[in-house]
Parts: structure tokens; C-alpha cells; sequence
């Protein structure tokens, strides 16, 4: 099977052929990265009930966004006749609302994006932040475009690819007069920044994505890491890690760190951990320390 598309003047259509011959057609129109209107959506009467109609309708949901997860999309379509084709369209998300179908999804939480979330209502410009474990760069670009001009932003990581790329990233977004990636362990960090200095820091803990997965931080280190990040934390300033498991480091630098984290005294500290209650046990763990005093 394979799919060709055709514009006309009513929008884009797909035309699924099996060889030679075209089994089935989709009329989009204004179709976009996340979402369209499916105006017409047909399989030939001699080729129903054989699965073109799902792999057709999968096709369309792919090349508009509407699998992917990090994205809102909104799919609409005009109700069709019959209970069956109904049910079709309900198998692939679609209900009917205000006269038409529609399918319409939101962006899956992330442990990431819920952390970067967290930190926006917290800091601004002006922030003197640090990623203690800058990967390949992701959670560094944010915190430099969250302090701008007038802040700034320490990275650091124990391998020169997320080095180089963290570094490569910055200057690719213009951000490399903000922030910078030095090759150093966390463990360290109390050599690259002072007792009461940041406003930020944060950790996310694992193994450097795309790289050897072999390679990965332990509570070893991150414990230490984490003691030295308080210290350099001002009161007011926020320490946030991301802890992971289930892959190749395990579990036991998640369970580490928790039970660092629940043993700080209330006095000085306020620790958020934040759970996805109906995921797995291996989900990611988005985790806050807030520095009182």
C-alpha cells in the first residue's frame, strides 16, 4: 500500500492505492502540522472491512500531528451515516460535539515540562541558575531564555559530547553570552559556584539521550551534588530534579535521593514531589526543593 497525495481545489487529498489500483481517498482541508478538517473520508465499497480504512486514517492522524504527544491538535470531520462509521470514528478518538465530529488532544505531561513549568512562576530575569547535568542541553536553553540578557546560567556535565552540544545549542539560539557548559561532575559544583549565589538549580539525572546508555549518574555522586546545590542556593531559591528508573541505572539513585529529600528539616526546607498516580512505578519523578531560609 502506499499513499499519494493530489491538491484540488477543495484541499489535499490522500489517495491510498494497493499496486495499481486506488482503494480508498481523504479530502483534507486546511491541513496543518496539528490538526485539519477531514472533509471527505472514503474506502471503495469491495475493499471495507479489510483494514485500508485504519491504515488510511492512521496516515492522516501522522502527517497532521495527530500522534504526536508533546503538540495539541484538533481533527474535525462531518458526521457520517450510519452506527458503523461511527463507531469507526470513535475507535481513532473522534465524538460528536456541536454537529460535527472532533478529535481533540492535548500535550502529555512531562516530567520536564511540568518542571519547567514549575520553574516560570519562580524565577525571572536577572536568575543566576545551574544545570548541574546539561545533557544535551534542553533544560540550559530554558533556563537562559527564563534569566535573558541580565542573568546567568552555569552547565555542567562528565561527558564532552553534552558539553559540546549544550554549547553548540547555546550559539545556534544566540543565548552563548547567558550560559556556558564546563566539563566537571556535579559532585564538584561547590568549586564552580558560591555558598548563597543561585537562584536555581537543577538536576536530571540518568544517562545522556542519543550517547552510551551504559554511562549514567549514581547516588554516588548525586548526593553529594545535591548537598553542595543547597548550599549554593539563596533562601527563597529552588533546587528541581527530574529522577528516573527502570533503565540502566535502576532504581537506586530515585530511591536515594527520596529519601535524602524527605529527611531535610522542615525548618530550612519545603520538598514537593510530584507523581503521575496512574502511570507506572518506573514513571518519572519530578522532584523541588525550596530553600526557606
Amino acid at each position: 500500500m502506499d499513499i499519494r497525495e493530489q491538491q484540488q481545489p477543495e484541499g489535499l487529498c490522500l489517495l491510498l492505492y494497493k499496486e495499481r489500483e486506488m482503494v480508498g481517498e481523504c479530502l483534507l482541508a486546511a491541513p496543518g502540522p496539528q490538526g485539519a478538517h477531514i472533509a471527505r473520508f472514503r474506502v471503495e465499497p469491495a475493499w471495507r472491512r479489510r483494514g485500508y480504512g485504519t491504515y488510511l486514517m492512521r496516515q492522516v492522524l501522522r502527517r497532521t500531528g495527530g500522534f504526536d504527544r508533546r503538540e495539541a491538535s484538533l481533527h474535525t470531520a462531518p458526521l457520517p451515516g450510519g452506527e458503523g462509521a461511527l463507531a469507526f470514528a470513535a475507535r481513532f478518538g473522534f465524538a460528536v460535539r456541536d454537529g460535527q465530529l472532533e478529535r481533540r488532544r492535548a500535550p502529555a505531561p512531562s516530567a520536564v515540562g511540568l518542571t519547567h513549568e514549575f520553574l516560570k512562576q519562580r524565577l525571572g530575569a536577572g536568575a543566576v541558575c545551574l544545570d548541574a547535568t546539561c545533557g544535551n542541553g534542553g533544560d540550559t536553553q530554558f533556563l537562559c531564555e527564563l534569566a535573558g540578557p541580565s542573568g546567568r546560567v552555569l552547565a555542567m556535565d562528565i561527558q564532552q559530547q553534552a558539553v559540546d552540544n549544550t554549547n553548540a545549542r547555546l550559539a545556534a539560539a544566540g543565548l552563548g553570552g547567558i550560559g556556558r557548559a564546563v566539563l566537571a561532575d556535579h559532585a564538584r559544583l561547590a568549586e564552580y559556584v558560591q555558598p548563597g549565589s543561585l537562584d536555581c538549580a537543577v538536576f536530571n539525572f540518568g544517562y545522556l539521550p542519543g550517547a552510551d546508555h551504559s554511562l549514567f549518574s549514581t547516588e554516588a555522586t548525586s548526593l553529594p551534588a545535591l548537598e553542595a546545590a543547597l548550599e549554593a542556593l539563596r533562601p527563597g531559591g529552588v533546587l528541581a530534579a527530574c529522577l528516573y528508573s527502570g533503565g540502566p541505572n535502576g532504581s537506586g539513585e530515585k530511591e536515594a535521593v527520596l529519601r535524602w529529600m524527605r529527611a531535610l528539616p522542615l525548618t530550612g526546607y519545603t520538598v514537593l514531589v510530584l507523581e503521575f498516580a496512574n502511570w507506572a512505578d518506573t514513571a518519572p519523578l519530578p522532584c523541588f526543593v525550596l530553600k526557606n531560609v
